[in-house]
């Protein structure tokens, strides 16, 4: 069955250790990254006990289990229904389209998030996040029957993003990583080699102030996490530890326009004019989250065998 790894703060000391229930079982005191954990104590988390969780879960303060020296990398249109409300063409993005966020955003799962001052179009995309268990070779090719080896295990990701940056910029990196923009956690559910074949099965959902706004399955993914990883391993050095986003449903903020609308938009009004319009019709839309607003996100199986826990994000004026 699966197993709980968290990050913790008590009296200001940062821990790890395995949830058992209410209760945590202590793995080590210090800061350890999130590498060096899964590297250094593999066998020790998987070999703790019932017996021996000690240390009350309410009397804790839960930290992002991905640390913010780790890389946060990103899948972009990776859910068909997030193409199609993008106004995008699938056929146009035959490709894995890959993208940071600054390590630097990682905030907890029940951290506020400040909405910087200039930022008026803040949108929310519930994401599942896939943790590396190890190094991942030059070369690597991974696939569903290895998959285990290779990844450590899972965990919610909100990839907050400011349209009126990220879209009229041209900035994914600048408009995705503001100081709280990548809310992780609250867990990291670590799965057996078995358990990974339930990923598709996984079951996101996300909700603004008791409103249902993302719903959908990973299954729903066009390029999946063996994919991704045997694609990142023919470019760059991929660590123990490093976060990987794998992209999100429908039910955005951010919605495209209407066909007539955006045959206007593309050939017959300048750049300039065209994000003038899309962010002044983006701040009468109000789906986009404002400062008081609450979030909650979930990712678990229908059954209840694999459960990532709950975020609950407010946001705060700057």
């Amino acid at each position: 069955m699966p197993c709980t790894l968290l990050r913790y703060t008590d009296n200001h000391t940062a821990h790890w250790g395995v949830q058992f229930g209410t209760s945590i079982a202590p793995l080590c005191d210090g800061d350890l990254s999130t590498g060096q954990m899964l590297t250094d104590y593999w066998d020790q988390i998987w070999s703790l006990k019932p017996s021996q969780a000690s240390v009350p879960l309410e009397r804790v303060r839960l930290l992002a289990p991905v640390t913010t020296n780790q890389q946060f990398i990103c899948q972009g249109v990776n859910y068909r229904s997030h193409v199609k409300e993008s106004g995008l063409n699938l056929s146009n993005f035959p490709f894995n389209t890959l993208f940071t966020k600054a390590s630097s955003c990682i905030t907890a799962a029940d951290a506020p998030v400040v909405r910087p001052r200039h930022v008026q179009l803040l949108d929310y995309e519930i994401e599942l996040g896939i943790v590396l268990r190890r190094d991942l070779p030059s070369g690597t090719t991974v696939n569903a029957n290895n998959l285990g080896e290779w990844l450590a295990g899972v965990t919610i990701v909100n990839d907050l993003s400011a349209r009126d940056v990220q879209l009229p910029q041209g900035q994914f990196y600048k408009g995705k990583s503001y100081r709280g923009f990548g809310p992780v956690g609250p867990k990291l559910v670590l799965l057996t080699r078995e358990e990974w074949a339930r990923w598709p099965e996984l079951h996101m959902r996300l909700s603004v102030n008791g409103q249902r706004r993302q719903d959908g399955y990973c299954r729903e993914m066009i390029h999946a996490p063996a994919a991704t990883l045997t694609e990142l391993a023919s470019m760059h050095d991929v660590n123990a530890g490093d976060l990987i986003a794998t992209g999100t449903p429908a039910g955005c903020a951010a919605r495209a326009p209407g066909p007539l609308a955006m045959f206007v938009l593309r050939y017959l009004v300048s750049e300039a004019t065209k994000w003038r319009l899309f962010i002044n019709k983006g701040l009468s839309n109000p789906a986009y989250l404002r400062p008081g607003d609450r979030l909650s996100l979930t990712i678990r199986t229908d059954d209840g065998a694999i459960d990532l826990g709950e975020q609950t994000t407010r946001i705060e004026a700057a």
